[in-house]
């Protein structure tokens, strides 16, 4: 745990009280705060209760006498569509709003730099998609090369569940838009922007609110290098505010299917080559095409990037290397489950919009795609220049009838459920197709979470395969 600082004998509120918001209030605790807490679900609190925290309704006017700031979980609207009730109270009070994002920046490696031969560093990343990979795959580089290194925030371990501060390492965060959104500190070492695609709009009230709360990361402190990913106009866009000359090295460019010339410092993947470039020489090349664990344009995006962020805090081009092959990938991405008589079966349950969708369907041939589940606003008619690949979709959940409505003619089935749209698929694939889980949808019609959906895949495919 990270005890967080500047907070000894104030009294600190905290909304929520899932996973984060109990180990904000340890940390709190830690950092001798009192810490008042409310969560507007009953069970919750029962359980926050249990564990020992005070809980004061902060719905009432009477429980911010004296409170020095609102520390309030990621899930919990603070701006769209509307503030939260308790945080509008806080607003109208004066109440300093943070987050445990802020609260890490501020209390980590603060304690006695004097203790560090060499200070610990941060690296952290944001985007759209390819976020969680990209992290993993940081972190799992560090770890093959030697260097301490641990991993948290929207993947993995709560930042505040992290342990302190160590010589020479190197912490590894994802963070989403709605924890960058809010974090009044926001000060790491390195910061990636991996893409940008649509997503969580009504929470940022619209695209540029959602790119707004990404670029929140590179602004607020300014982290001594910035690795962009500009394949798409956002990217360049924030490539180009944080470059101060052609030859400012600060700013790392990467790409996934372009070479880019003219930037002092970048690393771009075409036709399954990696390249790292330094003002305008080539100083390495990577063969990714037979990295099992990064299949696809958009996993050699997040190589680019992870290798970028290696990089830059001092990892040399061929370890790097090495450690790629040995990355398994992480569950429900782009996840090869098993091959089963020449067919391979991918879970990338984690696809839940189009973009995603689309880049799970570049990266493989001869696909038998499932998709379904509840579909978002403007459904699935934009994957139709990426479906050329497809033989047959297997269409299943609430929103089934809508999609076949929407893939042209796409050859199609749609059934009810996964376990129909998996059986069907698996009996009619041949050998050297791939049987490929992408739904392009939220699961919640039918799953908790697209984890559900994805290890339900893995289950069904590990049944084939004992049956096969």
């Amino acid at each position: 745990m990270i005890p967080v600082q500047d907070v000894f004998d104030q009294t600190i509120a905290v909304l929520g009280l899932g996973r984060s918001g109990r180990a904000t209030a340890a940390a709190l605790a830690a950092g001798g705060a009192r810490v008042i807490a409310w969560d507007d679900g009953q069970d919750t609190r029962e359980a926050a209760e249990a564990e020992g925290l005070e809980l004061v309704d902060l719905t009432r006017d009477a429980a911010w006498t004296g409170v020095s700031a609102l520390i309030v979980s990621p899930g919990i609207p603070h701006l769209f569509p509307k503030p939260h009730p308790v945080i509008a109270k806080a607003y109208e009070l004066g109440v300093p709003v943070d987050n445990d994002i802020g609260l890490f920046f501020r209390s980590y490696a603060t304690r006695d730099w004097d203790a560090f031969d060499r200070p610990p560093r941060v690296i952290a990343v944001t985007g759209s998609n390819g976020k969680s990979t990209t992290t993993a795959l940081i972190h799992h580089i560090l770890q093959e090369t030697g260097r301490p290194t641990q991993m948290g925030g929207n993947i993995g371990t709560g930042v505040l569940s992290l342990e302190p501060a160590t010589d020479r390492e190197v912490v590894v965060l994802e963070l989403s838009s709605y924890q960058t959104d809010l974090a009044r500190a926001l000060t790491p070492d390195v910061a990636v922007f991996t893409n940008l695609s649509p997503d969580h709009l009504d929470r940022h009230g619209g695209p540029g609110g959602y790119f707004a709360a990404k670029r929140r990361l590179f602004a607020e402190g300014g982290p001594d290098r910035a690795i962009i990913g500009v394949d798409e106009v956002e990217g360049r866009y924030l490539a180009n505010q944080l470059t101060v000359a052609p030859s400012d090295d600060r700013v790392i460019r990467v790409s996934a299917g372009q070479k880019l010339d003219g930037a002092s410092w970048s690393v771009f993947a075409r036709k399954g080559f990696l390249s790292e470039y330094r003002k305008g020489r080539q100083v390495a090349s990577i063969d990714l095409r037979d990295v099992t664990g990064l299949p696809g344009a958009h996993n050699h995006q997040n190589a680019c990037a992870a290798y970028a962020a290696c990089r830059a805090v001092g990892i040399a081009p061929r370890d790097i290397e090495a450690a790629f092959y040995s990355f398994a990938g992480l569950p429900h991405r782009s996840q090869t489950v098993a091959e089963i008589g020449g067919v391979r079966f991918v879970n990338d349950s984690k696809a839940t919009n189009i973009d995603a969708a689309a880049k799970a369907l570049q990266a493989f041939d001869k696909i038998r795609w499932i998709a379904g589940g509840l579909g978002k606003e403007g459904g699935i008619a934009a994957l139709a220049p990426h479906l050329g690949r497809v033989g047959k979709a297997y269409l299943y959940g609430h929103s089934a009838r809508d999609f076949a409505l929407e893939i042209g003619q796409t050859p199609h089935e749609v059934v009810d459920t996964l376990d129909q749209a998996l059986a069907h698929a698996a009996a009619e694939a041949q050998p050297g197709e791939t049987v490929l889980l992408a739904p392009a949808a939220a699961s919640f019609d039918q799953y908790p979470n697209f984890e559900k959906r994805g290890e339900h895949f893995v289950q069904l495919v590990r049944d084939i395969a004992a049956r096969s």
